[in-house]
């Protein structure tokens, strides 16, 4: 696992566009104000790209890359074609299957169990409707939480509506998976929910 992701804070902030049919992020560190990942999503099909300039936007299919400054690849996210609920798998560097996020049918705000690669359950993604606000929690445990309400870093350079903090409490411990499925999960948020 990448050092990188033993940070507990990370800045996300999305690529905007007039005609953007690809989901681009960079990924900040919130103290240090510096680039520390790049999420791309490189290798879009003609008719994915088409058909993501229409209101089924929500079911192409994805495949993002999270590579840190130097290029080195940390984890995959990908999903097939959604019809109704979204199956995301995250993948570690190696390219093996760590884990994935299972939309659940009816949720309010959107709602991600998150399991490992047997299907164990893990902790759950869960949001409100109202606002740009998630947790990931497990009874009344909570793992980390992504937000839009954060003042730490200069408006200046950080204006745009799509840009989120990534907060990982101290609970989940450093070289661990749940710390990949986390922040696959963060990129879920917006593609499969807030698009």
């Amino acid at each position: 696992m990448h050092p990188i992701l033993n940070q507990n804070s990370y800045f996300v902030k999305e690529h905007t566009g007039i005609f953007k049919a690809a989901n681009n992020y960079d990924i900040y560190d919130p103290h240090t104000q510096k680039e520390i990942l790049t999420c791309r999503e490189e290798s879009l099909g003609f008719f994915t790209r088409l058909i993501r300039f229409t209101d089924y936007k929500r079911m192409t299919p994805f495949n993002i890359e999270v590579r840190a400054a130097d290029g080195e690849k940390v984890l995959t996210v990908r999903r097939g074609v959604a019809l109704f609920v979204s199956t995301v798998e995250i993948l570690d560097e190696n390219d093996e299957v760590i884990g994935r996020l299972k939309q659940k049918f009816f949720s309010i705000g959107g709602k991600f169990n998150i399991v490992d690669a047997g299907d164990n359950y893990l902790f759950t993604l869960q949001g409100k409707w109202t606002s740009w606000d998630f947790k990931f929690v497990k009874d009344t445990l909570e793992f980390a939480r992504v937000s839009k309400k954060w003042a730490g870093i200069g408006k200046e350079l950080f204006t745009s509506a799509d840009n989120y903090i990534l907060t990982i409490t101290d609970q989940v411990p450093q070289d661990n998976n749940i710390r990949l499925l986390i922040l696959g999960a963060v990129m879920c948020i917006d593609m499969v929910l807030k698009e």
